[in-house]
C-alpha cells in the first residue's frame, strides 16, 4: 500500500498544480514508473501511447464530435426548442419543461453535456426568464438538462467505456435510452411542482421589471412549424441506432453515417448558416476536441499501464476482494469514490481510470457490464454540474454572466438530489436498464 500512496501523492501534487491532464497524467506515469519499478513501459513509451488508441472503434469518437459540431453550429437547438415549446405552453413550468425536452433531443445529435447546454440555453434561458420563470429555476433546467448529453446515445461516454472494458457499444446505446427518458421526465416532475408552487404562492411575474405574464397561443398550424426541421435529425439518430445494434454497420461506420447524415441534413435545412467562416470553425471545433481526447486517452492509459506493471492494479484488485462487505455496500463506496472523483475529472478521463479496474469487481460482485456502464455515465453526470468542475455551471454563468454563481447552485441542488436518486433506483431495479437491450438482442437473435 505504501506504493499506492506514492502514485496518489504524486497524481494529486501535478493534478492540482493546474497543469493540463495530459501532462499530469503523463508525467505522473514517467516518475512513478522510474520510482517504483515500471520501467518496461517508459522502455516502450511510444509503442504503449500508439496501440492505446490504435482502436478502429475510436474513429467513432471524431465522427459523432464533427456530427455534433456541426448541428451545433446551425440553429437546430433553437428550432428544437421552439418546436416542443408551442406544444407544451399551457402545462405549468412548460417553457423549462421544452428546454429539459430539447436538451434530450439535443442530446442525442451532439452527444456532448456542454454542447447541449450551450446550444438549448442561448435561446432557453433568455425565454424562461422573460416568461416569468425564476432565475434559478431557469439556469438549473439547463444545467440539469444538459448532463443528458453524455447518458442519451450517441454518448461519447458510452464509446469511452466500450473501448476500455471491451463491451458492446450497441447494447450500451441502447442501455441508455430508458433512463435518459426517466431522468428527463423525472426533472419535468420537479419543474412542474416547482411551478405550481409559485403560482399557488402568486410569484409568476415576468423577471423583467415584474410585469405580468403574456399569455400565450399557439394554432395547430404554428406548432407544427418546426416539426418539419427537427424530426429529420430524429430519424437520423434512429438509424443510427438501428444500424449499429442490428449488426447492419459497425459503430465506425455508423458514426460516418452520422457525420454525413448530420451536414446533408444541415445543407438542406439550414443551408446560410454553413459559410467558409462556419466551415473552418467546424472543422478546428472537431480537431481541437478530438485531439483533446486522443491525448488524454493516450497519457491516461499509459499512466494505466504503468500502475498494472508496478502491480498495483492487482494490488487493488486483490484489496477489494479482501473486503468482507455486501455487494451493495461495496458498489456504495464504489459511486462514492466516482462521485468525487467526477467532481474533479472529465468523464472520459475517469472512466479509462476506472473502468478496467472495476469491472472484474464488478462482475464478480454478480452485476452486469452494460448496467454499470450506465451507472458509472450517471454518476459522470453529477460531476458535470458539481463544483469545482462543473462544466455545465460554467457554460450556464458564460450565457447569463449577470446571475451570480450561487443561484445557479441553487437551482442545481434538486436535479443532482435526482440523478443520486436515480443510480439508487436503477441498482435497485437494474431491469430498467436491461430491458431494452434485451429485448433488442433477442429480436437480434429472431432475425
Amino acid at each position: 500500500m505504501f506504493d499506492g500512496l506514492i502514485v496518489v501523492s504524486i497524481t494529486l501534487l501535478l493534478l492540482l498544480s493546474g497543469m493540463p491532464l495530459v501532462f499530469a497524467f503523463g508525467i505522473s506515469g514517467l516518475i512513478c514508473g522510474l520510482l517504483l519499478g515500471g520501467s518496461g513501459s517508459i522502455a516502450m513509451l511510444a509503442h504503449v501511447i500508439y496501440h492505446s488508441v490504435d482502436s478502429f472503434e475510436l474513429l467513432t469518437i471524431p465522427l459523432f464530435v464533427f456530427m455534433g459540431v456541426v448541428i451545433t453550429v446551425a440553429p437546430s437547438g433553437r428550432d428544437l426548442y421552439e418546436a416542443i415549446h408551442r406544444f407544451l405552453y399551457k402545462v405549468p413550468g412548460g417553457i423549462a419543461i421544452s428546454n429539459i425536452f430539447a436538451c434530450t433531443i439535443f442530446a442525442a445529435m451532439s452527444g456532448s453535456s456542454p454542447a447541449t447546454a450551450a446550444a438549448i440555453g442561448t435561446s432557453g434561458i433568455p425565454e424562461m426568464r422573460k416568461r416569468g420563470i425564476p432565475d434559478f429555476l431557469a439556469c438549473g433546467t439547463i444545467v440539469g438538462g444538459g448532463t443528458l448529453g453524455i447518458l442519451i446515445p450517441p454518448s461519447i461516454t458510452l464509446i469511452v467505456y466500450g473501448v476500455a472494458t471491451e463491451v458492446s457499444i450497441g447494447q450500451l446505446f441502447i442501455g441508455g435510452i430508458v433512463p435518459g427518458i426517466i431522468i428527463s421526465f423525472a426533472f419535468s416532475c420537479w419543474i412542474v411542482i416547482c411551478m405550481y408552487y409559485k403560482r399557488r404562492r402568486g410569484q409568476m411575474q415576468a423577471a423583467a421589471g415584474g410585469e405580468t405574464l403574456v399569455r400565450e397561443h399557439y394554432s395547430w398550424s404554428e406548432r407544427m412549424q418546426y416539426l418539419p426541421k427537427t424530426i429529420p435529425f430524429i430519424i437520423l439518430i434512429a438509424l443510427i441506432l438501428y444500424s449499429i445494434y442490428f449488426g447492419v454497420a459497425t459503430p465506425s461506420e455508423a458514426a460516418a453515417i452520422g457525420a454525413l447524415g448530420g451536414v446533408v441534413l444541415t445543407l438542406v435545412f439550414y443551408r446560410a448558416y454553413i459559410t467558409k467562416g462556419n466551415a473552418m470553425e467546424i472543422l478546428r471545433a472537431t480537431v481541437n476536441q478530438t485531439g483533446m481526447l486522443m491525448l488524454i486517452a493516450t497519457t491516461t492509459l499509459f499512466f494505466s499501464n504503468v500502475m498494472t506493471e508496478i502491480g498495483l492494479t492487482q494490488q487493488v484488485a486483490n484489496l477489494a476482494g479482501s473486503v468482507q462487505a455486501s455487494k451493495w455496500a461495496t458498489l456504495v463506496v464504489i459511486n462514492v469514490i466516482l462521485l468525487v472523483m467526477g467532481a474533479f475529472l472529465p468523464p472520459f478521463v475517469i472512466i479509462l481510470l476506472t473502468a478496467p479496474l472495476l469491472l472484474p469487481l464488478i462482475k464478480n460482485l454478480g452485476f452486469d457490464p452494460i448496467w454499470f456502464g450506465v451507472m458509472m455515465t450517471i454518476n459522470m453526470e453529477i460531476g458535470c454540474i458539481s463544483p469545482p468542475f462543473g462544466l455545465n455551471l460554467f457554460v450556464v454563468k458564460g450565457i447569463a454572466p449577470d446571475i451570480q454563481m450561487s443561484v445557479i447552485l441553487k437551482g442545481t441542488v434538486a436535479f443532482v438530489a435526482i440523478l443520486m436518486l436515480s443510480i439508487a433506483a436503477f441498482s435497485v431495479f437494474p431491469e430498467i436498464v436491461l430491458w431494452l437491450p434485451n429485448k433488442m438482442a433477442a429480436a437480434a437473435m429472431a432475425k
